[in-house]
């Protein structure tokens, strides 16, 4: 497991190399905000689009996973995002550069406490071929939490991206996304 996430940053890391404008275009500016102070997260972090649930999106839903009535009690909102296991979401493309390093979102899982919620990054290369890149696995108990900080990753070599939740099991709900604009706070 641990080899091919280090060779596929090793070919991450090589695109980058060759496609140093990637990281150079903007993103639309973005109203930020310390979401995760409460939890000794000094970032300044920006909503990804419809990462509320609270309106359709354009997130793409499998496999059973739908917006549900409830909502993580830290911040304003109705609905979340329900995925039972085997089932899978991916948001809509999401604008990214360098200055996106991170992403962060609340998450819970009422079922197997031990399944994990496998979460990817989604981009074309410079090259146009499509990748999809592990970003990390995320634990969560029966309360609503804040994840851990995850990597983007491939904000070094494209500008739009996608990320996608598959829990291994258990039964997840997830909760306002966001990505951390740090060069803009």
């Amino acid at each position: 497991m641990i080899r091919p996430l280090l060779i596929a940053l090793g070919a991450l890391a090589a695109l980058a190399l060759t496609a140093p404008a990637a990281g150079a275009a903007s993103c639309p500016e973005q109203p930020l905000a310390r979401t995760f102070q409460p939890w000794l997260d000094l970032a300044w972090y920006e909503a990804a689009p419809g990462g509320d649930f609270e309106r359709d999106a354009g997130w793409t839903l499998s496999g059973g996973a739908a917006i549900v009535d409830g909502n993580q009690p830290f911040l304003a909102g109705e609905r979340s995002l329900e995925l039972p296991a085997g089932a899978g979401a991916t948001t809509a493309p999401i604008c990214v550069t360098v200055a996106h390093p991170t992403l962060r979102f609340f998450a819970r899982n009422t079922g197997a406490p031990l399944a994990p919620l496998n979460v990817s990054v989604v981009f074309r290369t410079p090259l146009g071929l499509q990748v999809e890149l592990p970003v990390g696995v995320v634990l969560a108990g029966e309360q609503w939490a804040p994840s851990p900080i995850l990597p983007v990753l491939a904000n070094l070599v494209s500008n739009e991206v996608q990320f996608r939740f598959r829990p291994a099991g258990g039964e997840w709900q997830l909760d306002d996304l966001y990505v951390d604009p740090y060069s803009k706070g």
